[in-house]
This record gives C-alpha cells, sequence and structure tokens, in this order.
C-alpha cells in the first residue's frame, strides 16, 4: 500500500539585499542631489543661533493682557473652520460616488471628476484664500470659500479611495434582488463607508483649524490678521500669546475629534 505523497510547502524567498542596498543608495542620492540644489546649509542652522535665541527670549513673557483682545478672532477662526468643513463634507459626497470606480463604472465620468479633484487638492489654500479676496475683498467671505474647496480635496480623496476598498458581499447581494442604484448606494455603499466619512470631516476640521489661523495673511479673516500685524510690528510677546491660544484650541478640538474617531472606527 503506497502512501499519498504530500505536496512541497515552497518556502517565499526573501527579499534581496542588492535591492535593499539599491533603493538606499537612491535614496541617499536623492537627498544630496535636493540638498545641493536647494542651497542648504547645517552651518547656516547654526551660525545663526543665537539669533533665533534672542527672537525667543523676546517672546516671552507672553502679553496675557492681549488675550482678551483675541479671543473674537480666535472664534471667528472657528466659525470659518466649521463652515468651510460642513460645506466641504457636503460637496464631497457627489464627487465620492462620481470618483469610486465600484460605484461610478463610467470611465469618462469618473476621470475626469478625479482631474478635477487632483486639481482641487494641488492649489495651496493660501492661494485659493488669495484668490477669493481678489473676488469678494476682505474678510471671512474669502476664509470660507477658501476652507470649502480644500476640504473637498481632502475629504473625497480619502473617502472615496475607503470606498473602493468595502467589502464587495453587500454590493453583489443588492444587484442580485435587483435593487436600483439609489438602493444599492444606500443599503451597501453608505453603511460601510459612513464611520470612514465622519472620520476624514473630523480630520479635516482639525487640518482646516490650523489653515484658518494663517488665512488672515491674506486678508481673508480669522486670526491671521493679528498674526500679521503683530509680526510686522515685531510684536512678540503678543505673538506668543496669538501662538499659545491657537495651541490651546487646536489641542482641544484634536483631543475631542481623536476621542470621537475612536468611537466610529
Amino acid at each position: 500500500m503506497s502512501q499519498s505523497q504530500t505536496p512541497k510547502k515552497t518556502v517565499p524567498r526573501p527579499p534581496s539585499k542588492l535591492k535593499h542596498y539599491l533603493t538606499a543608495a537612491i535614496i541617499l542620492i536623492l537627498l544630496v542631489l535636493s540638498y545641493q540644489r536647494t542651497g542648504s546649509s547645517i552651518m547656516d542652522l547654526f551660525n545663526n543661533r543665537d539669533q533665533m535665541g534672542s527672537l525667543i527670549v523676546d517672546m516671552f513673557p507672553p502679553d496675557w493682557a492681549y488675550f482678551k483682545d483675541i479671543i473674537e478672532p480666535m472664534l471667528e477662526t472657528i466659525r470659518m473652520a466649521v463652515i468651510g468643513t460642513t460645506f466641504g463634507a457636503i460637496i464631497s459626497i457627489p464627487v465620492i460616488l462620481l470618483c469610486a470606480n465600484n460605484v461610478n463604472r463610467i470611465p469618462w465620468i469618473s476621470y475626469p471628476a478625479r482631474f478635477v479633484l487632483n486639481l482641487i487638492r494641488t492649489i495651496p489654500e493660501l492661494l485659493l484664500a488669495a484668490i477669493f479676496v481678489a473676488i469678494f475683498g476682505l474678510g471671512m467671505i474669502p476664509g470660507i470659500f477658501a476652507l470649502t474647496i480644500f476640504s473637498v480635496g481632502i475629504i473625497a480623496k480619502l473617502t472615496y479611495e475607503s470606498v473602493e476598498g468595502i467589502d464587495k458581499g453587500p454590493l453583489e447581494a443588492m444587484t442580485a434582488v435587483g435593487a436600483n442604484k439609489f438602493q444599492w448606494i444606500a443599503f451597501s455603499i453608505i453603511p460601510q463607508a459612513a464611520a470612514y466619512f465622519v472620520s476624514y470631516v473630523l480630520y479635516t476640521f482639525e487640518v482646516n483649524i490650523r489653515a484658518a489661523a494663517i488665512l488672515g495673511l491674506v486678508g481673508a479673516g480669522g486670526i491671521g490678521l493679528y498674526y500679521d500685524s503683530n509680526l510686522g510690528f515685531f510684536n512678540y510677546p503678543r505673538v506668543n500669546t496669538l501662538i499659545i491660544a491657537t495651541l490651546v484650541v487646536v489641542l482641544i478640538i484634536d483631543f475631542v475629534s481623536n476621542k470621537l474617531r475612536e468611537k466610529l472606527l
């Protein structure tokens, strides 16, 4: 009686050391070339250490009496971030559905939608704010428009990639029972992607708080106007107060946002 032969297990080959060496060499060459082309100099950092130290000394102690004057601009910055993120999240929903390959299978629609999304993500928020300041004038409106477009770029990009990676089982089941496109999206896509969408909206809100704080440098409202004016007059104690106030707000929002994301995912 012959014994059945057991198939031999194939052991995966370890990655070649040559591949690692080549990768490390390419990265090193890119770093060296970038360092040379940008004209960077580590010695400049050490040579100017006294000037950096004197600047830090000038910022202390902070002008705590100035804090009451920046409460309203800080609230204005938060309002800009809230409105911009909300509008961006709403606009992102149809963009996500147009970009995701497992939802929209029409290439001549999905690829142009992705191109527009990439174009939006290419333009910095400061440039967007400067453009809208030229159109609408100084104030919060240009900042809100800039943050809205900036939010669409982040939320739509991250969410449509998550939608493309969801479980295909519910999608196939809905197709098998003859569900139409709206039912297919409502009962298959949204339940699986909703947690990711909300998580990315919260993350974008955190980013927008930081972005909104500097949009005032181009006249788009918020606390950035106070940064610009105090830096222009070399009033470093007040600049330090602005930095501390912004840091406190960012840390609080970051803590709350992280807790909410932990509940969702």
